[in-house]
């Protein structure tokens, strides 16, 4: 009887051993909200407002919609009032609170020499990436350039230089695990700024951010618009414009944790008709487009939550403010891809692939001469988040 007992309570300690630890115990899920600069830095500065103060801003209505809407989402804030975080602080809040997601919150900006400095607008959302770009570099460079704010920032940082171009090859190097779900939730928090935030959607980029390639999760990098355009300033100095623009940040949040719930095979609720889609009509945002393929055809749409429902994925590898001609020397190499309009862009992408293992391996052959391609994911010919 002893020898059956003992060999039991063996048994179920070599099964707790094997057992994946999200098995045993339901790790919480966790967003970290990260409010760029602060205290004596005060960010990039416009006729009136500071980036600071947007960032917190906005951050703040965003936690508060989290914690108010998603119960079983923990929020932890990188800053919450008007202090100083240095970069590797920000890092290290975030992995030692195990993050789930990582929201970084800038606002954008040109050198005054730029002739496009007032009029220049539009919302990007950056993950971790080589720079492929000098805009990419600019930013980036900018953004780094905080730690140059501390004393012993040399040391800290292993001897990066925010403003050598030859430090970003750090970046390449790093591999980050994480890229395929930043990308997908970058692409959640571009949809919804144009949406319903209307900001002009400048797209999902990738740059050498520290933030980013010192965060061991999801992360994202958001430049909510450009300071340096007073009517881009005045929106985000506003109360109602940081509520819209907290509220497409959470919108992408909720949709990115409804699909990391199912993924981990959480039951979900059927998503009610919603608050998103009240507030999207309370906003003005428009729907999602309808999707044609660049050989001809338009597929008909069918709910993503029907039986009859068919999901694929393709790779979105370019967009362009006007139709690119059939025959242009940027689909050299391309056999076929798909085309349509959405917003003021015309996008372009893969045809459908049946998996994601199928998507990873286009994705990885269409960065080689588009990188910053990433994966959409397509339910009966139409684009879902």
């Amino acid at each position: 009887m002893l020898r059956r007992l003992s060999l039991h309570i063996i048994y179920n300690i070599c099964m707790l051993l094997v057992l994946p630890v999200g098995i045993m115990a339901q790790e919480p899920f966790v967003v970290v909200l990260d409010a760029g600069h602060g205290g004596h830095d005060p960010g990039t500065i416009g006729n009136k407002a500071k980036e600071k103060d947007i960032n917190l801003g906005v951050v703040l209505k965003l936690g508060e919609m989290i914690e108010k809407n998603l119960s079983d989402v923990k929020v932890v804030y990188t800053r919450k009032g008007d202090y100083f975080k240095t970069l590797q602080e920000r890092c290290d809040i975030a992995n030692d609170a195990k993050g789930s997601l990582f929201i970084s919150v800038h606002v954008n900006s040109v050198d005054r020499k730029n002739r496009r400095r007032s009029t220049i607008h539009g919302a990007a959302t950056y993950t971790l990436g080589l720079h492929r770009s000098a805009d990419n570099l600019a930013v980036a460079k900018r953004e780094n350039a905080v730690m140059m704010l501390e004393d012993d920032y040399s040391e800290r940082y292993c001897g990066f230089d925010p403003n050598s171009t030859e430090s970003y090859i750090i970046f390449e190097l790093n591999q980050n695990k994480h890229l395929d779900q930043s990308i997908e939730f970058a692409g959640k928090v571009q949809k919804e700024l144009r949406t319903t935030a209307s900001r002009a959607d400048n797209g999902v980029r990738q740059a050498g951010f520290w933030v980013l390639a010192k965060t061991g999760m999801p992360a994202v990098l958001v430049e909510l618009d450009f300071i340096c355009n007073p009517a881009s300033e005045a929106f985000m100095a506003s109360e109602s414009g940081r509520r819209k623009l907290a509220t497409a940040i959470y919108n992408a949040v909720d949709d990115y944790k409804r699909a990391y719930d199912i993924s981990t095979g959480k039951k979900v609720p059927e998503k009610k008709v919603s608050s998103k889609k009240q507030r999207r009509q309370e906003t003005g945002a428009e729907e999602a487009p309808s999707v044609e393929s660049a050989t001809g055809g338009s597929p008909s749409v069918v709910s993503p939550g029907s039986a009859s429902s068919v999901r694929t994925y393709r790779v979105q590898f370019m967009t362009s403010p006007r139709k690119v001609p059939k025959g242009s020397s940027k689909f050299r190499g391309i056999d076929e891809y798909v085309e349509y309009h959405e917003g003021s862009m015309w996008k372009y992408s893969s045809t459908d692939l049946a998996d994601m293992r199928s998507a990873r391996r286009r994705l990885a052959e269409l960065r080689k001469k588009f990188p910053d391609a990433f994966i959409i994911t397509i339910v009966d010919g139409q684009r879902v988040n």
